[in-house]
Parts: structure tokens; C-alpha cells; sequence
């Protein structure tokens, strides 16, 4: 890479989970940056590691992200929501990991296997989806493409650094609270449902949570409303029915989900395998096989397994696992960008 090839790429949030391995990804995947740019997730002053060196990381500054080529966003909405339009007309590419602008029209949501198409040269500030629906949006596309799918029911196992850093300190915490049982605990149950819990709605040690965000009027929480919209938007199926149920379960990273797909017409496991083999972005596990968050975590691509008829000859089951952090965030953010790249749309402005 020449100089004059490389980019400015700005980092807003590169001290945060999805930061940090949106800065590894940079670096493994061999992105063009000429200048790193990284700015905190919090107001204490912080540093991070790229290409070997250790680069300060302090607050934003407008006028720095202002002087780059892309700015990946994986902060709060809020500073997605202060930030990303100003870059965008200032011919940023900005490309935003939260939830400020998955639901406004103007914005294209984007995941690169699914729908590149819907990325236009004029719209320079782009959206990342929920991590909950990336899996099932990668691994239900072709089938959606190819079939089609008017019906999705499903229900998520999240794991807590979906929820940040602080929810799985709560998770060590109370997990280290409750390891004492059978060491010298005189027989006694542990309290299951003890420990403090200030940032999820209940105690997440050994226990189920189906609670993603707040709940609506209709009972549905935050988490299933985004799941069935943001679905409808990247299949540009506006009459797609999404039924859902979100639940945050105590493994550290990588969301499963447990779905079944009805179709518009017959499709049997065999000709969906042989469908889902050759789907972009997706692992298919063989007969007998399945991923786990275990399995799966810190891999880029999707994974599934335990493909198998539903109660009608229309409908498909099937069990999805991906990372939350990688190609539900930082990694699906990372590819947008190189989308771009290939069409020769994110290219330097500046020589600095």
C-alpha cells in the first residue's frame, strides 16, 4: 500500500468491546489505514494498541473525525446521533454500529452478504443491524431470495456482552458469589437469587433473562420489535411476519438463535442444505452436528445446524449462532467499508 493509497480511518468508541476488536480486524484483514484516528468511549483519557504501537485515545473531536475518509461509530447512540449526520455532509463515510438510524428510511441498513445493493454513492452515513438479527438475516437470505419466506418465529439466546462490559462484570461477580456451593458450604443451598444486578432486570448467573430492553405497550420488548423491523428492512420484505422472543442467557459471547422459517412453498431439509451450502457468509454444520456460542465465538463467519422439517412440509427449523462482536458489530462494519473500497467509493480526500 502507497501512501497516497492509504486512508484516514477514525474510531469513535475504539477503547469498548467492539472497538478493540474492530481494531483487530483492521489490522488482521490488512484495511489500507494510513492514519488511525481513535477516539474514547468514556471521558477518562485511554489508549489502544494498533499495528504494535500504542496510540492515546481521547475524547472526540469533530474536527479531527472531520479530516478523515471513514469513521466507524461503535459508540452510544447518542454520539451516533450528534456525530454522524455532521460527518455525512461533510462527505464522511460514516458507518454507525448503534441503533440511532437502523429505522430511518434515508439511511441504508446494510449487511454486505444480504443486501450491498441497497448502498448508494450519495448516502454516506450507513447502518449496522441489531447483533441479535445479523445471524438469521445471513442465513435466511438466499432461502428468502430463492423461495421465499413470509413467515419467521423465533427465540434468541444473547450472551451478556451483547448487553457491555459493566453486564458481564455482573455476570463474574455473581457467578464468584455463588461458586462457593460444594466447597466447604456445609451442604446449603446456594441463593439463586441473590446478587446485585444494576444493569440487567434480574441476576444473570445460572438463570435466563427473556428481557432484551424495555417492554412496549403490545409486551414485546425493544430487542423483539428491532429484531422484526430490522428484518423486514435488510429482506426488503415489508409483509414479512416476525414472531419473536429475546432472552439473555449467562455465556460471555456469540448469540444463538433457535428460528423456523415458513416458506411460500414446499422445500424439504435436503434441498435447503443444499441451498444454505452455498449461502455467502454462512457455516452449515453436517447432519448430526451444531454450533454453540462456544464454538463459534471469535469466528467471522455465521454458523448453523440441526436443519430439520417443521410442522408443515412449508416450514424449516433451524438452530444460528453467531459472534455478537464480530459479525454482529465490529467485523460487519469492517466489510461495509471494504464494500466500498471495491466500488471505488471510499478513497483518500486528504493527503496529511
Amino acid at each position: 500500500m502507497s501512501r497516497a493509497d492509504g486512508l484516514a480511518v477514525g474510531v469513535v468508541g475504539a477503547t469498548g468491546m467492539v472497538g478493540r476488536e474492530l481494531l483487530a480486524l483492521l489490522e488482521r484483514r490488512r484495511f489500507p489505514v494510513r492514519a488511525l484516528r481513535p477516539f474514547s468511549s468514556g471521558r477518562a483519557p485511554a489508549a489502544v494498541r494498533f499495528r504494535g504501537r500504542a496510540l492515546a485515545a481521547p475524547g472526540v473531536s469533530l474536527r479531527a473525525l472531520a479530516s478523515c475518509d471513514v469513521v466507524f461509530l461503535v459508540s452510544s447512540e447518542e454520539a451516533a446521533l450528534a456525530l454522524g449526520p455532521r460527518l455525512a455532509a461533510l462527505g464522511v463515510w460514516t458507518i454507525d454500529d448503534s441503533a440511532a438510524f437502523r429505522s430511518d428510511k434515508n439511511t441504508p441498513l446494510i449487511i454486505p452478504e444480504v443486501n450491498a445493493a441497497a448502498l448508494r454513492a450519495d448516502r454516506r452515513l450507513i447502518a449496522g443491524p441489531n447483533c441479535t438479527l445479523t445471524g438469521l438475516a445471513v442465513a435466511g437470505a438466499r432461502l428468502h431470495r430463492l423461495v421465499g419466506v413470509r413467515e419467521v418465529r423465533l427465540a434468541s439466546y444473547q450472551s451478556v456482552s451483547g448487553a457491555g462490559r459493566a453486564a458481564l462484570g455482573e455476570l463474574f461477580s455473581q457467578h464468584a458469589a455463588l461458586s462457593g456451593f460444594g466447597r466447604g458450604g456445609g451442604g446449603r443451598a446456594p441463593m439463586l437469587g441473590a446478587g446485585v444486578s444494576s444493569i440487567l432486570p434480574r441476576a444473570i448467573a445460572y438463570n435466563a433473562i427473556p428481557q432484551v430492553g424495555r417492554f412496549g405497550a403490545d409486551g414485546y420488548s425493544s430487542e423483539e420489535t428491532k429484531v422484526a423491523a430490522e428484518l423486514r428492512r435488510i429482506w426488503s420484505a415489508p409483509g414479512l411476519k416476525v414472531s419473536a422472543t429475546a432472552v439473555r442467557v449467562p455465556t460471555i459471547r456469540g448469540h444463538a438463535l433457535a428460528a423456523w422459517l415458513t416458506m411460500n412453498r414446499p422445500l424439504s431439509p435436503a434441498r435447503a442444505r443444499a441451498l444454505l451450502s452455498k449461502t455467502p457468509g454462512l457455516v452449515l454444520s453436517r447432519d448430526g452436528d451444531y454450533p454453540t456460542p462456544r464454538s463459534a465465538g471469535g469466528k467471522d463467519p455465521v454458523h448453523a445446524g440441526r436443519l430439520r422439517q417443521g410442522a408443515t412440509a412449508k416450514e424449516l427449523a433451524l438452530w444460528i449462532v453467531s459472534d455478537n462482536l464480530l459479525k454482529g458489530a465490529a467485523l460487519n462494519s469492517v466489510q461495509v467499508a471494504e464494500e466500498l473500497r471495491r466500488r471505488g467509493w471510499l478513497k483518500p480526500r486528504h493527503f496529511l
